[in-house]
């Protein structure tokens, strides 16, 4: 690994070409990636693409008329002082913040990269350029706001972030709605039938503590292996897994962690009134991300609770 300061004029216009090259595909793999979910930035991507690929140009052409046709292969990770990029571009599905905010990075490296590369040039041809481009690096924030007010109209703009709130629930809150749902409910009875049967507080909180984990983990496979997500747009599925997993085993765990108080009527009161807690925070998400109404989350949630619940006292009782 070299250090910049070491490069010849001709290794800086050659690291330069593999710069821009680079960041042209990465911008390309933006602009596939979001053309489906998101067309309007997609499009803003290409034609971010289109510049890197125009300044490209322009550096071969003075490299062939300062050093002739053969390019040395020089890349980023073999100049010290470059930060390692994370390949966002090759995630599926992209988040649109995720690329912008990586794009604004790239454009701020390469802007520094030109900027110093002027710097310690002495050829006046390859300094002009070489300022030029840092200039022009300098003023894409702004080239890129004037392509998103062309191509990302208000109307555009709400369709999009219309499409990203289906996104987000589709692959973060459903799974994690479902496990919930089911960690909360599912394990209502096995809890509170220990506890009823046995009157020991440690008990139902072993009981608990494995109906949770245990229901934690067959979800979170269930979910991970229904299906991969490339039709559904559901996401990648361990992703999902890992949701609908760690929401089940925390639906579970909120009434069982009160039986870790000694006393048992104490302990019986408040995991109650978590269970409570558990059914209104579901049936408040429902009703924010599915649209479904307060009353009617309610009475579905509440009825199912308490058919579990009330399951779970009888057969404790017996």
């Amino acid at each position: 690994m070299k250090n910049f300061n070491d490069l010849s004029e001709r290794e800086v216009l050659a690291l330069a070409i593999s710069l821009e090259e680079e960041d042209e595909r990465v911008y390309a793999d933006f602009a596939e990636g979001l053309k489906d979910s998101y067309p309007a930035s997609g499009s803003l991507f290409d034609a971010m693409r289109s510049e890197e690929s125009s300044h490209r140009r322009r550096l071969i052409e003075l490299y062939r008329e300062k050093f002739g046709e053969h390019i040395p292969l020089i890349r980023r990770q073999d100049v010290r002082g470059f930060v390692q990029r994370r390949p966002v571009w090759l995630v599926r599905p992209l988040g649109l913040d995720v690329v912008r905010k990586q794009a604004s990075a790239i454009e701020v490296e390469t802007r520094r990269f030109y900027e110093k590369a002027a710097s310690r040039t002495e050829d006046a041809h390859v300094r002009q350029l070489l300022d030029d481009l840092a200039q022009e690096e300098r003023t894409h924030e702004s080239r890129a706001q004037e392509l998103t007010e062309q191509k990302l109209s208000p109307q555009v703009k709400e369709d999009e972030d219309r499409a990203r709130r289906r996104l987000f629930v589709l692959q973060i809150v459903q799974p994690g709605l479902a496990g919930l749902m089911d960690g909360s409910v599912s394990t209502l009875a096995p809890v509170f039938a220990a506890a009823v049967a046995t009157r020991s507080t440690w008990a139902a909180f072993l009981v608990g503590m494995a109906a949770s984990i245990g229901a934690g983990i067959s979800m979170g496979f269930a979910e991970a292996l229904s299906d991969d997500g490339t039709l559904t747009g559901r996401g990648h599925p361990w992703l999902r897994g890992s949701i609908c997993g760690a929401m089940t085993a925390l639906g579970g765990l909120g009434h069982t962690l009160p039986f870790l108080i000694p006393a048992f009527r104490v302990a019986m009161i408040v995991a109650f009134g978590v269970v409570l807690v558990e059914l209104a925070t579901i049936t408040w998400i429902r009703h924010r991300y599915m649209d479904t109404p307060t009353v009617s989350a309610a009475l579905q949630v509440g009825l199912g609770g308490a058919l579990v619940f009330i399951t779970g006292v009888l057969i404790g009782s017996s």
